[in-house]
């Protein structure tokens, strides 16, 4: 019966009953209490406190990086050298908010002087950050201003050839110079033919030689016959010129004259025909450079070495630093200057020597 169990009626004080799954009551047997887990959100206020003050500390250097920042600007205001405050500014990595201030400072700014060296910063810090206002720059009153933005751009490799189109014609050589230069950086195809034009009118030996050696790196190769007729100028400024832009075109006329000149017994001349292969591809390169490696003369291993790496052969950056390791005295230097070139920091040297396992 609905109220009875066994044959006898269910009392007040009887246990708790349950039917089980085969219909009959049973007796209601509970386990002890599981504690619930911690709930996410006490996790959440423990951790917050510290999230905060991360964040807090984490700002706080970030304000006194930009306070930096500006006493530095202040002194290019001031007249500090342009050198060293580059050097501060990208030490202190806050070259976008640098730019920021910069740009600020040059529409007060109305001392020749001042202009220039603030231009000349924004250039050095090498930050897209600062591509418009050096664009703007480039059509600048001062011829000195506009050489410092055209520098600036071609730093950036900046894809903003039509500012520099027009400085091929300035009255500055200066001006004229970097223009080429950032619109070879530029890697823009279609600007090779334009600097082969602007070349053939151009009267200045060093500007031309800027010209010749951007065709090169614009990566026009159609423009390789029109180069190749310059090996022959009485120039020797547009000759080394065109062969170095005929080496960065991966051209064999370009390689045969510097190899020319790396089989002369005389060793500045064997350096002329090293630094033709300057902002040439290390695949490209590496037939002619990796034999120097082991060359006598250990400035021309050490200069092969550093250009292979910036041509992109990064075990070229062991090499320097173990050979650097290895060696004493003059030959010691002679590495540590191509190192000082690819400004090589503490922690990546000590990286590459415990890798090598010559130190700890």
């Amino acid at each position: 019966m609905g109220g009875q169990e066994s044959g006898r009626p269910r009392r007040a004080g009887d246990r708790a009953w349950r039917r089980d799954f085969d219909g009959r009551r049973r007796a209601c047997h509970r386990s002890a209490p599981v504690r619930p887990p911690v709930r996410p959100v006490l996790l959440l206020a423990l951790l917050l406190p510290l999230i905060a003050a991360s964040a807090s500390s984490s700002a706080a250097k970030r304000g006194e990086r930009r306070a930096q920042t500006e006493q530095v600007i202040a002194g290019v205001l001031q007249g500090d050298p342009v050198p060293a405050a580059v050097s501060r500014l990208r030490f202190l990595r806050e070259e976008a908010y640098a730019a920021e201030e910069i740009t600020l400072a040059m529409r007060r700014a109305l001392d020749e002087r001042v202009r220039r060296n603030l231009t000349a910063v924004l250039a050095g810090l090498e930050t897209r950050e600062a591509e418009p206002t050096l664009a703007r720059l480039a059509g600048d009153d001062d011829s000195a201003v506009r050489m410092y933005a055209a520098q600036g751009l071609g730093r950036l490799k900046s894809r903003n050839t039509q500012v520099l189109l027009p400085l091929l014609q300035d009255k500055s050589s200066g001006v004229r110079r970097e223009a080429a230069r950032a619109l070879g950086a530029s890697r823009n195809p279609r600007m090779g033919a334009v600097l082969v034009k602007a070349a053939k009118a151009e009267q200045e030996l060093e500007v031309r030689a800027a010209m010749l050696t951007a065709v090169g790196d614009t990566g026009d190769k159609k423009q390789v016959s029109a180069l190749k007729a310059y090996l022959t100028s009485d120039s020797e400024s547009s000759r080394f010129a065109a062969a170095r832009g005929l080496c960065r075109l991966g051209s064999q006329d370009g390689f045969a004259f510097a190899g020319k000149l790396l089989g002369s017994e005389d060793r500045f001349v064997r350096r002329q025909g090293l630094e033709l292969y300057e902002g040439v591809a290390a695949k490209k390169a590496a037939p002619a450079l990796e034999p120097l490696l082991e060359d006598k003369d250990r400035a021309l291993a050490a200069g092969a070495a550093r250009i292979l790496y910036q041509g992109g052969d990064t075990s070229m950056l062991e090499w320097l630093v173990l050979a650097s390791w290895n060696a004493k005295g003059e030959e010691k230097l002679t590495y540590e200057k191509e190192l000082e070139t690819l400004q090589l920091a503490d922690d990546r040297r000590k990286a590459i020597l415990r890798k090598a396992g010559v130190a700890k």
